[in-house]
């Protein structure tokens, strides 16, 4: 058959960057196949680390990437090889997806547009290791492919069910209300996956749900019948719980206090505080959990207290949101230590029983991917569940392509 005559097959690449990351997959939507995946790490770096799957076929190289864009042009250039990729050519996609994180109040899904990129430059101080890859990535791919549209599903859309009470901090009115100074949350879609797959595994929709996204950046959400309620993340990546190398929760009176003190500007100690804290400033050596677990095991003092304090944090949101939802149906351990994390599992569901959350440390110890790890018939089922943000863009970039007339 002739290939103009087909219909166009619904293949979404949805694009996940970080600082020095790009990571990939590539879904054909009509039954939400993964077509191929990958990620090239330390970008910038003299040596960055490529790996894709495409297919069964493998590719595991080191090269020099200079940047977000010749990342997206590498795993092009991979995905359409005459031999192994599984594209003709780009013409092949039908969208790129981006797990984009702050536009204000340009929030949703919605197309890449002149007005959106604008937005997310203006508010890169909001979230400087996020909005500047994904804007320069943004800007390559619209003059490289003008005829892929480009989805920017953000962070934010997730949380706009959040009432005010839990949305508005206590500052001036038209702070809040001329420029839009909230708690916005983020890891929208980590939570929204944990929304739709968790009362797959209750067997029930009006769950309450406690959604702890543990890795590099960590939040917590509080979710009632699908909808986010509350969330750890405010006004900036920066905030709630301490994350590898930014500071989490914070005074703002201690801001002038370090001008001070330190001689150094504003812009050098913010720069501190999102790139040298977290449990990297506390422990002094890291911001991985794993390495922290390690050096603790051997005695570093620095690191078991960053450890603690980690812990310690999860578990005032934790009981936060046991409040705020009038109790727990399932609490949900998500992200990269979400889903590794054993110790810091058992340690933040120590000695809940009374809330009615325990996990059975056998169950804890051999899980591995989805699996529950409470003891059966527990009153509050205890799971971990891996993080699957790109499906729900790749979703969400369907949606919006079927609201418009692409073929």
């Amino acid at each position: 058959m002739d290939r103009s005559s087909q219909k166009k097959p619904m293949n979404i690449l949805v694009a996940n960057l970080g600082s020095t990351s790009f990571k990939f997959r590539l879904f054909e939507m009509s039954d939400e196949q993964i077509l191929a995946k990958g990620s090239i790490d330390r970008i910038g770096e003299d040596r960055s680390r490529c790996q894709l799957e495409i297919g069964s076929h493998k590719v595991d190289e080191e090269r020099t990437i200079a940047d977000h864009a010749e990342a997206v042009g590498y795993c092009f250039e991979n995905l359409s090889h005459p031999e192994t990729g599984c594209l003709n050519d780009t013409n092949d996609l039908r969208a790129i997806g981006f797990k984009a994180v702050f536009a204000g109040e340009l929030s949703g899904v919605r197309f890449v547009d002149d007005e959106l990129i604008t937005k997310m430059e203006e508010l890169q101080d909001v979230a400087p290791a996020h909005n500047p890859p994904y804007t320069k990535a943004m800007k390559q791919l619209r003059a490289a492919f003008p005829e892929i549209p480009l989805v920017a599903a953000l962070e934010t859309a997730f949380h706009e069910t959040i009432p005010a009470e839990h949305r508005t901090y206590a500052i001036p009115w038209e702070w809040t209300e001329k420029y839009g100074v909230k708690r916005w949350g983020f890891h929208g879609a980590s939570h929204r996956y944990i929304a739709e797959r968790t009362p797959q595994l209750l067997k029930r929709n009006d769950a309450r749900i406690i959604s702890c996204h543990l890795g590099g950046s960590s939040s917590l959400c509080a979710i009632r019948n699908g909808k986010s309620v509350a969330n750890s993340l405010g006004m900036s990546p920066q905030t709630g719980l301490p994350h590898n190398n930014r500071v989490g929760k914070f005074d703002p009176f201690a801001l002038s206090y370090l001008m001070k003190k330190t001689g150094n500007s504003l812009e050098e100690i913010l720069d501190k505080l999102a790139t040298q804290s977290g449990l990297l400033g506390i422990s002094g050596s890291s911001g991985d959990v794993r390495d922290l677990e390690l050096a603790a095991e051997n005695g570093d003092e620095r690191a078991e207290v960053a450890l603690k304090i980690f812990v310690a944090s999860i578990r005032e949101y934790l009981g936060s949101y046991l409040v705020q939802l009038d109790g727990l149906d399932a609490l949900v351990f998500t992200g990269g230590i979400g889903e590794n994390g054993k110790r810091i599992r058992s340690e933040v569901c120590r000695n809940l029983d009374w809330a009615g959350i325990a996990i059975d440390p056998q169950l804890n110890e051999s899980a591995n991917g989805e699996s529950r790890i409470s003891p059966e018939g527990n009153h509050t089922e205890v799971w971990v569940i891996p993080a699957n943000e790109e499906i729900i863009v790749a979703r969400q970039s369907v949606a919006l392509l079927e609201t418009k007339d692409f073929k």
